[in-house]
């Protein structure tokens, strides 16, 4: 198996919360690389070492502050790192007081301009569930079993539906999304979940997200799949935190709410879905690694959720709930 070196750049302080984001997301064997650890290396008098090599020297001193991983080459991995790059994008707008650094993303001997097409060549039509088939816009595929096609270009954003977290919700979006019902998809990405909830009928689906690029992506998505401007609408925003954002999706004018982030983000949200899902409204969420299924769970049921349903696939879990 082929792995992908990722590098994430951060200042001193950006380390422990890049770090956070990657494990997360289901990556360990992450590497620290501290400027504070060779300064303090190179002032300490009791070090053993007579020589230090001037290359290593030289290299040490251009070394900046950031975390190394690796994720594997593949539609898995892929997935994997825009769900990153999606974590690293909100803690550099909720933690700006911390300043972590720019969190820049470098993906080892991969050229920017190539890695934009490049891991496009693992993404093929997949079924999810019993009645979706998700294709990217770019191959062919022949419908002959009358499922429901989902056509999607994530464009950069997490949200291709290969990731296990993405495929839960779906199947419990095609078990529990009714004719008529109104979606909303918190932390939406490509919009994959809106776009699912309208296909199993849902009536309206509003989407939000952190990243600014979400709204145009998630657009281009919709026209895609033949869904007119009046079914769906899309915001950019950090709704834990921004009050007129949360005004806009409050009302509990919702059947069902979705949340595909990690467990640090469903928990808080877990207190918020109330305001916005109607009485014995659906609350699906995801992208729970299994440590973190009991915390999130128990931040369900404090909250007025009843757990219905618990699916797992490695180490990722997905949440059926509903309002009681």
């Amino acid at each position: 198996m082929d792995f992908l070196e990722v590098f994430v750049q951060t200042s001193e302080t950006g380390l422990e919360l890049a770090s956070g984001v990657a494990y997360a997301n289901g990556v360990t064997g992450i590497m620290v690389e501290d400027e504070r650890d060779f300064e303090d290396f190179m002032k300490d008098p009791n070090r053993q070492w007579d020589y230090i090599d001037n290359e290593l020297l030289e290299q040490k001193k251009r070394q900046k502050n950031g975390i190394t991983f690796f994720v594997t080459d593949n539609a898995s991995g892929i997935e994997t790192l825009n769900a990153i790059k999606a974590g690293l994008m909100r803690v550099k707008e909720e933690e700006k007081e911390l300043e972590p650094g720019s969190l820049d993303i470098t993906v080892k001997n991969v050229k920017e301009e190539d890695w934009a097409n490049n891991w496009k060549k693992y993404f093929k039509p997949f079924p999810v569930g019993d009645r979706i088939v998700i294709k990217p816009s770019w191959e062919e595929y022949e419908d002959t079993d009358g499922k429901k096609v989902l056509n999607i270009d994530p464009g950069h954003i997490f949200g291709t539906g290969s990731h296990e977290t993405t495929q839960g919700c779906i199947e419990f979006i095609e078990k529990y999304i009714k004719e008529g019902d109104r979606a909303a998809d918190i932390g939406c990405g490509s919009g994959i979940l809106a776009i699912a909830a309208i296909l199993m009928g849902a009536d309206f689906a509003s989407a939000v997200d952190i990243d600014p690029n979400a709204v145009e992506i998630v657009k281009q998505n919709a026209d895609l799949n033949n869904i007119p401007a009046e079914k769906y609408e899309v915001f950019a925003g950090d709704i834990l935190n921004d009050d007129g954002l949360r005004k806009a999706f409050g009302g509990k004018s919702y059947d069902a709410a979705f949340a595909n982030i990690v467990a640090d983000i469903v928990i808080p949200l877990s207190d918020m879905i109330p305001e916005f899902i109607k009485d014995n409204g659906m609350f699906i969420c995801s992208g729970i690694i299994a440590d973190r299924l009991d915390d999130v769970t128990e931040a369900l049921g404090r909250n007025g959720f009843e757990v219905l349903e618990v699916t797992r696939r490695k180490d990722w879990c997905a949440i059926a709930s509903r309002l009681k």
